[in-house]
């Protein structure tokens, strides 16, 4: 029997261990091997990695938009290791991002820092770990903290659910979707 692996949430405010930006940095370098994001309300979440299907379709959403992105030229792709710092004071790092460059060229960040800033479009895939409830709140959190459009793949469920600034949320069934009409 496999047992799924679910993400550790440790809370860091109230055991008076709340972790800083700089803190907070300095532990995600020192380990690697981890993927870690941090919560606006400081619990700090310690996910598994992927299993290989989960990987593959990453791999293809990732090399989709960034083809997309290339052809259009005004933006920038960045995969899940990528962490933005968003206004809430939370650090995520969605599967799949993507950001206009001229937002980055405004607010000139250090290279090597998280990007101070929520992505205009960014993609969360639903994999065994994640509870439904938990990627849909880090949705309403991206949408909470200027993203524009954002895509929640479900494989489980064969559901995208499509976030856009001040809509309803929508959900559309892979099995009968138009897909030329996902982001309209």
């Amino acid at each position: 029997m496999a047992l799924a692996m679910t993400p550790l949430t440790l809370d860091m405010q109230s055991a008076d261990l709340r972790l800083g930006d700089a803190k907070f940095y300095r532990l995600c370098q020192v380990n690697p091997d981890l993927k870690l994001e941090l919560t606006a309300e400081g619990h700090l979440i310690i996910m598994p990695p992927a299993g290989w299907e989960t990987g593959r379709r990453n791999a293809d959403l990732n090399w989709h938009i960034m083809s997309w992105a290339k052809r259009d030229g005004t933006g920038i792709v960045f995969d899940s290791s990528t962490g933005f710092k968003l206004p809430n004071g939370a650090t995520r790092s969605p599967d799949v991002s993507w950001v206009l460059k001229s937002r980055i060229e405004v607010i000139a960040p250090e290279p090597d820092k998280f990007l101070p800033l929520c992505p205009d479009f960014a993609i969360e895939l639903r994999s065994a770990s994640d509870s439904l409830a938990g990627t849909q709140a880090k949705m309403q959190e991206y949408i909470d903290n200027g993203l524009q459009l954002g895509w929640l793949v479900d494989p489980k469920r064969k559901k995208v659910e499509v976030y856009q600034a001040q809509q309803p949320v929508r959900v559309i069934d892979f099995a009968t979707a138009d897909r030329s009409k996902i982001g309209a």
